[in-house]
């Protein structure tokens, strides 16, 4: 009697276990079907996408590099081409170097950059102030010692300084002016000097 009962119980917990075993089954076969059937967007884990946007990190607008702007059409130049310059400076020749030199370094404030000399005799300098160059040299009088410099002759330089300031400090160091500092009715104003050879120089503002 005893082994019918354990035969009866061994019976009844197998048909269990495999009633189990079939709803996990069709549980699982259930779950697969669904998961096939859906989209693949709706399949992909949702951190997925905030992975990405972690290691790729939107630039704000004003980082963006902006497009290029086309550039305008050149026009076309005159033909033939008309004489164009990037700069001018003038040179004079000078009856005494040494006081030339002295006059533009000392009394108008020129830098020296440069001394030409022969045997120990001084021919010419080139004077500099900002980015204007004046050149000195000295007259060799092949043309006669009598020979007038000067005439005619008058040497506009602009500057963003102050003029009144700048006369002011010519007149300190020893400088003359042939004309104190003026207003003109185009808005600018300058002041004139000669240098010791009667060249005419104007320096002006708003030029």
């Amino acid at each position: 009697m005893a082994g019918k009962k354990k035969s009866k119980k061994a019976a009844k917990k197998a048909k269990k276990e495999a009633r189990r075993a079939a709803k996990l089954a069709a549980a699982e076969s259930t779950r697969l079907a669904v998961q096939k059937a859906a989209p693949k967007a709706a399949r992909k884990p949702a951190t997925q996408g905030v992975k990405k946007a972690a290691r790729k990190p939107v630039k704000p607008a004003a980082a963006r590099k902006a497009a290029p702007r086309p550039r305008p059409a050149l026009k076309a130049r005159q033909q033939p081409e008309s004489l164009r310059l990037r700069s001018a400076g003038p040179s004079f020749t000078v009856s005494d170097i040494e006081k030339s030199l002295a006059f533009y370094r000392d009394v108008l404030g020129f830098t020296l950059k440069e001394r030409w000399e022969q045997d120990g005799v001084l021919h010419g300098v080139e004077m500099v102030a900002g980015s204007v160059t004046f050149w000195l040299g000295q007259d060799d009088w092949k043309k006669g010692r009598d020979r007038a410099k000067g005439q005619g002759f008058r040497m506009y330089c602009g500057t963003s300084q102050d003029v009144d300031v700048l006369a002011e400090r010519i007149k300190a160091a020893g400088g003359t002016l042939t004309e104190e500092p003026t207003s003109r009715p185009w808005g600018g104003r300058d002041f004139a000097l000669l240098d010791p050879d009667g060249f005419a120089i104007t320096i002006a503002s708003g030029m």
